[in-house]
């Protein structure tokens, strides 16, 4: 039974999307005879993803009616879905910069790039264009579900669900770290091969396929209950799939004999909380107070590594570079028989043809999934999909401990929101200095202030 129906992707000209969304959408036997709406302003990008497509269209007879667009207000009405993967800038270029301004004042901030004051300022450059894409969803396509991937995931999908009328969902892959270290944790118990060379969870090229082996190979044998927020989720339980077991007792067991220096820091903080943190070392020293202190130097003993934002850089060019002989026809398509869409397919198949599909972790308001977390906060936990929408899984309250740094970080995510809305540098200064990351308030007034000059282009809200 086949689906028509129309999805709007925003942001298609990027490699991962082209690679990843693009060719599982395409795949798909149910979506048959929809319409892909393709939309990203670099005219050079969309023109390779838009080859591409075309291509998978012949080869794979996949059905679609494929259009490219330079302007989403092109695009949207008669969406029914409008997957957004924007990123405002050249991502690696801001991020470092992000990086270096407080670094000025003394502040070394864990990875910049969800949390900190690193967040702060990638949240507000994006902000305020997604804001426009759904405020012309509520014109054009105002029951259409808004997917997002783009990150900080909270405070992006937090704007949208406070400050518009549109219906929207965060994805976000992961639950899967958690996954890999629970699998690497019970490898000898479960028949799990670790493959040699796997360090751990960091975001870096040589490890990813290392990461992916163990993915496949625990996914199937263990189900994973977590919640939280995103980037900041809990194991709230180990079930092994063909026996029902808890086998939370055991992997506890099993972590604390790894190698000390594997996830040192996720090691420490489920010794103190209790409960296993999913996102691995380097999206969880964000959210932290433990992290940034100049004197004892934390991301010395933790190791925490910074984005290799030039080789990124690099990658991203050469991914689009490999898309774009595909497009050609000059590089085989194979490749693309087996991506995964990060769930955005999961989301369209299910919502489009009256499904029924449980999915293991997607971001939307609270509305009591997680009992002692504010309502209407973004919080992730799983999710069922099925014809009537995207509905949260309930998993009661999370230990008080953990639901306070919870709590904290969602008060900083709907004051950095709220401060890019209204552009209000009083709001953007208590989002700050709620900041874990910050611990000085005449240092947190010149971040800011170095922030909003250097991006005026990006920001003019805060000079008006």
């Amino acid at each position: 039974m086949t689906l028509p129906t129309k999805i709007t992707v925003i942001g298609a000209g990027s490699a991962s999307f082209g690679e990843n969304t693009l060719s599982a959408i395409m795949r798909s036997k149910r979506l048959k005879g929809s319409t892909l709406a393709l939309v990203d302003r670099n005219a050079e990008a969309l023109d390779i993803v838009h080859r591409l497509a075309n291509r998978l269209n012949v080869e794979w007879d996949a059905g679609f009616v494929v259009t490219a667009h330079t302007h989403h207000a092109e695009a949207l009405p008669g969406s029914q879905f409008v997957v957004n993967a924007i990123e405002v800038g050249a991502r690696e270029n801001l991020w470092k910069r992000d990086f270096e301004i407080p670094l000025q004042y003394g502040v070394r901030q864990p990875y910049a790039e969800n949390g900190g004051p690193g967040g702060f300022a990638h949240a507000a450059r994006n902000i305020g264009p997604i804001l426009q894409i759904a405020h012309d969803m509520e014109a054009a396509c105002p029951d259409a579900w808004f997917v997002n991937f783009t990150n900080p995931m909270i405070r992006i999908c937090d704007a949208v669900n406070r400050h518009s009328k549109i219906k929207a969902v965060g994805l976000c892959h992961q639950i899967y770290a958690g996954y890999v270290m629970v699998g690497v944790a019970l490898a000898k118990d479960l028949g799990i091969e670790v493959p040699e060379g796997l360090t751990g969870m960091h975001a870096a090229v040589d490890q990813h396929p290392l990461q992916h082996r163990v993915r496949e190979q625990i996914v199937p044998l263990v189900d994973i209950r977590a919640a939280g927020l995103n980037h900041f989720t809990w194991i709230l339980s180990i079930t092994d799939r063909r026996s029902g077991e808890d086998l939370y007792p055991l992997f506890r067991k099993r972590f604390f004999e790894l190698d000390p220096n594997f996830e040192p820091l996720t090691r420490d903080i489920f010794s103190a909380f209790g409960l296993f943190p999913v996102p691995g070392d380097t999206h969880l020293c964000e959210y932290l107070p433990w992290m940034s202190d100049p004197q004892t130097k934390p991301w010395e003993k933790y190791n925490i590594r910074l984005y290799d934002w030039d080789l990124m850089a690099a990658v991203r060019e050469f991914e689009l570079f490999r898309l774009n002989e595909m497009a050609n026809g000059e590089a085989t398509i194979e490749g693309l028989l087996d991506t995964d869409s990060e769930g955005a397919l999961e989301m369209i198949e299910n919502v489009a043809g009256a499904g029924n599909h449980y999915h293991l972790a997607a971001n939307l308001p609270n509305a009591g999934q997680i009992s002692n977390l504010p309502l209407g906060a973004t919080v992730e936990t799983p999710v069922q999909v099925n014809g009537a929408g995207i509905h949260p899984v309930h998993v009661g309250a999370l230990p008080e401990p953990i639901a306070e740094l919870l709590r904290r970080e969602i008060t900083t995510a709907q004051l950095c929101v709220d401060s890019v809305v209204e552009g209000s540098r009083e709001k953007a200064l208590q989002c700050l200095l709620l900041d874990p990351v910050i611990t000085d308030i005449e240092t947190a007034k010149k971040i800011l202030d170095d922030y909003l000059t250097e991006y005026r282009d990006y920001l003019p809200q805060f000079w008006k």
